[in-house]
């Protein structure tokens, strides 16, 4: 059975996202798509060709001929998408953040408890990546004993102006927030945020880097360094100190260089490239449980999780105060 999506947004991840569903991944098709630049939605769809174009989101989510949904549209508007999915009883791939805040991410596990049915997987890839992957079997298999710091940092070597200081929150360590309490399977319990010196390479509306503090409820502390115009290198570190040894996140793989008296390894600069083979992973694992009618990677319930902290961590960056990170009891139905 080939599933037959339709994609809302194609700017550059939809893009990416159609390009593996028609052409690298197996048992899936994008038959429609829609974005508010329709001219560019139309470039992508005579691109594959085969593709219907609508004006608008509720035309793609009611076609008869869509089966599921992947949203790749503007973080503030996944949530009202997400709902009309669920609305139909249509599952659906939306990319981070499920939504931008709490409550918006809340309605979003209601609406599904109430349908009955899970619907919704969140684009959180690096559960997918092959070295966070290895990391978390070493952490799970007691190798190096319980974890106690982890030692983080998520680099880009630039952001465009329009990437504000709250957008280090909400589209940055958003991945961290998912993927670190998967990593140590614990949930946030507080989040601070520390201003150091600014790099003279941001500009007034954003503050870069920020030094993130979580604390998880059996007291393991992360320390994450967002700095998103480092200018070297699309960068990704993270390092577990755990009671009887170290573990850290392998770098991407790349050849070593002897050359011009230097030792060197290359650096990626684009996120694209260095988690490409988790997207691949990550899509081809939603087609193939949606087709079985399940969800096997991160659920809504996930999404929520990490809106919460999200917006704790906000608040923290204008406080700069500890503040706490509060979440419902886990709903049996996400057990």
């Amino acid at each position: 059975m080939s599933l037959k999506i339709g994609v809302i947004g194609t700017g550059a991840i939809g893009q990416e996202h159609i390009r593996r569903l028609n052409q690298k991944l197996v048992g899936s098709q994008v038959v429609a798509v829609t974005d508010i630049n329709l001219e560019g939605a139309q470039k992508v769809a005579d691109t594959y060709g085969n593709i219907t174009v609508y004006k608008t989101y509720q035309e793609v989510v009611a076609d008869p001929n869509v089966d599921a949904l992947v949203i790749t549209s503007w973080g503030p508007v996944h949530a009202e998408q997400v709902m009309a999915a669920i609305a139909v009883g249509k599952p659906v791939f939306v990319e981070k953040p499920m939504a931008t805040t709490a409550d918006d991410a809340r309605k979003i596990v209601d609406a599904e408890i109430a349908f009955g049915k899970k619907l919704v997987q969140v684009g959180f890839m690096r559960r997918y990546d092959a070295g966070y992957k290895l990391l978390k079997e070493v952490i799970d298999s007691g190798k190096i004993g319980e974890p106690l710091v982890l030692h983080c940092a998520h680099r880009n070597p630039t952001v465009p102006t329009s990437y504000v200081t709250y957008m280090a929150i909400n589209d940055t360590a958003i991945h961290e927030l998912d993927c670190l309490h998967w990593l140590i399977n614990d949930e946030w319990t507080s989040a601070q945020v520390i201003m150091p010196r600014a790099t003279k390479n941001t500009h007034d509306k954003l503050k870069d880097p920020q030094i993130l503090i979580l604390t998880s409820a059996k007291g393991v502390r992360v320390v994450l360094e967002i700095f998103v115009n480092c200018q070297y290198g699309y960068d990704i570190q993270c390092e577990v100190v755990g009671e009887t040894g170290i573990a850290k996140l392998p770098e991407p793989m790349s050849i070593e260089m002897r050359s011009q008296e230097k030792l060197s390894n290359t650096i990626l600069n684009d996120w694209k490239v260095r988690f490409i083979e988790s997207y691949d992973v990550e899509l081809q694992d939603w087609i193939d449980s949606t087709v079985k009618g399940e969800v096997n990677g991160p659920t809504a319930w996930d999404g929520y999780l990490a809106s919460v902290a999200s917006d704790a961590c906000v608040k923290a960056q204008e406080s700069g105060a500890i503040e706490p990170i509060v979440t419902a009891a886990r709903p049996t139905f996400y057990n």
